[in-house]
């Protein structure tokens, strides 16, 4: 045995006992003592040793410590009576830290979780597994200097193994024999595809092993696993739901500077006040979208308009996983005005076609487009309205550039079929050109619509838009459509 790996193994003996020392000090303690006159009592008789949390040392922000607060004790007590749970949480509220203290608490207060797993599963990201499992083993190493040895996604504390698993690597998440605690962190930020494959594998093991399920997470984009769960019927639905905004953290976790600052951001009302807005995009500037919102017109007026470029509609027929969208836009004072915008959950494809039917009709619509993809409705709507001409948007090309002369005639054509594939591009610059110079105007009434502009992500590689990463992004693919009516001629006027 070489001088080295003698050192080695005193160096674990070393780390053992300093581990054995410590978890003894832990075990019976409670969490924390939520009475103050009590635990002052506690402190005092036990020398600080009074619970979990002062023995490792207490939670921190910006270097200052914390106590547990009145809304993580709503957490705690609501741990004791209901196994699954769902909480909806404004950011820096410090829940992701309750649940990791937490974890490390069942562990280390009894023997009870001995040859057992605890679960943290993440986004899709190795590195946000290493972080978590590392805040974890930091809540040791910080004032009692003690060193784990597991690799980087593992920790083990008193013979119960603690395993952080990537949305998108789950097979060995599928595979655990004794799971008896799942937390699923900031899980509606996981890819769609992942969501439900997450939610599924972790009810599995309710008739398994009995784990307790904690859902946590500020929302992301509308339909997501939150709202979805959210929308869900009381007496029907698995988990006891929290929600826990700003206000629960004003005075305590935040100052009231520190809310007024995070105000002045747009994201405000996703990351502080639980709105389903998803994140921030990258396809558009956002002052160009806040200049293109405004109420100084009336969509309910716009049946009264007259206008030389007409008006014009546009259908995202999403059937199946995705929603139904339509948007209509008129041309008047230089701009084009969006009148209608609004999508539909998994519509009956006559539903539809009626729909459309009556909106061309109550607003004198004169162009429809509509994505290429669903052949089947465009030759039933087509048919319905009198239009048997089935040439794509490309092959009608020629047809369509004289709407952008007033002198033409506007009813040679009604249905214009586009071709994403060739043409998304097109679209997307031909929005942000018309933003740019302010020559869109959407009501604030059309939330949906707002929420897709402000969301809408553009893949940097493909030039494409991520649908996973835009908020209903079947209004966004149909108002953009409806804009091929609308070409900028000069500053002044489409």
């Amino acid at each position: 045995m070489t001088f080295k790996d003698l050192q080695k193994i005193i160096q674990g003996i070393s780390v053992q006992e300093q581990q054995t020392r410590l978890f003894n000090t832990l075990k019976y303690k409670e969490f924390w003592i939520w009475n103050s006159e009590e635990h002052k009592l506690e402190d005092i008789r036990t020398n600080g040793d009074c619970c979990f949390n002062h023995i490792i040392g207490l939670p921190k922000k910006s270097g200052i410590e914390k106590p547990l607060y009145d809304y993580q004790k709503i957490i705690f007590d609501t741990l004791q009576s209901h196994k699954h749970m769902w909480i909806k949480k404004a950011t820096g509220l410090g829940i992701t830290e309750f649940f990791l203290r937490y974890i490390a608490w069942l562990c280390l207060r009894s023997n009870e979780y001995q040859g057992s797993q605890i679960c943290i599963v993440t986004g899709p990201n190795i590195d946000i597994a290493i972080k978590l499992i590392k805040r974890l083993k930091t809540l040791f190493e910080a004032k009692h200097r003690i060193i784990f040895n597991n690799k980087e996604t593992v920790l083990e504390l008193n013979r119960c193994t603690i395993e952080a698993f990537p949305s998108n690597h789950l097979d060995s998440y599928r595979a655990l024999d004794n799971p008896k605690f799942i937390f699923i962190d900031e899980s509606d930020f996981f890819r769609k595809s992942e969501q439900e494959d997450v939610r599924h594998v972790s009810e599995r093991y309710i008739a398994k092993s009995d784990p307790f399920i904690v859902m946590v997470s500020t929302p992301n984009a509308p339909d997501g696993l939150f709202e979805k769960i959210e929308r869900e019927p009381e007496e029907s639905c698995l988990y006891k739901r929290l929600k826990l905004d700003y206000t629960y953290g004003l005075g305590k976790i935040y100052t009231v500077e520190e809310i007024q600052k995070a105000r002045q951001s747009p994201s405000f009302d996703r990351e502080y006040d639980l709105k389903y807005l998803g994140l921030i995009g990258n396809a558009f500037h956002q002052l160009d979208v806040d200049n293109a919102i405004t109420d100084t017109y009336d969509p309910n007026d716009a049946w009264s308009v007259s206008t030389a470029l007409g008006r014009s509609m546009g259908i995202d027929e999403g059937f199946g996983s995705s929603e139904f969208g339509i948007v209509i836009t008129q041309g008047k004072d230089g701009a084009a005005e969006v009148i209608y915008a609004e999508s539909f959950n998994r519509p009956l494809h006559n539903d539809m076609i009626d729909l459309v039917r009556k909106l061309k009709n109550k607003h004198h619509i004169t162009k429809i487009f509509i994505d290429a993809s669903n052949a089947g409705f465009i030759s039933a709507l087509k048919y319905q309205l009198g239009d048997y001409d089935y040439r794509t948007y490309t092959e009608q090309k020629n047809i369509i550039n004289h709407m952008y002369d007033p002198r033409r005639d506007y009813n040679i054509l009604q249905v214009f079929p586009v071709n994403f594939a060739g043409m998304h591009k097109d679209m997307l610059a031909h929005i942000n050109e018309l933003l740019s110079v302010k020559k869109i105007k959407v009501h604030p009434t059309f939330q949906k619509l707002i929420t897709s502009l402000r969301t809408a992500v553009v893949n940097i590689n493909t030039g494409s838009l991520d649908k996973d990463a835009t908020s209903y992004n079947d209004i966004f693919d149909a108002f953009r459509m409806s804009l091929l009516n609308y070409k900028l001629v000069k500053p002044d006027r489409l």
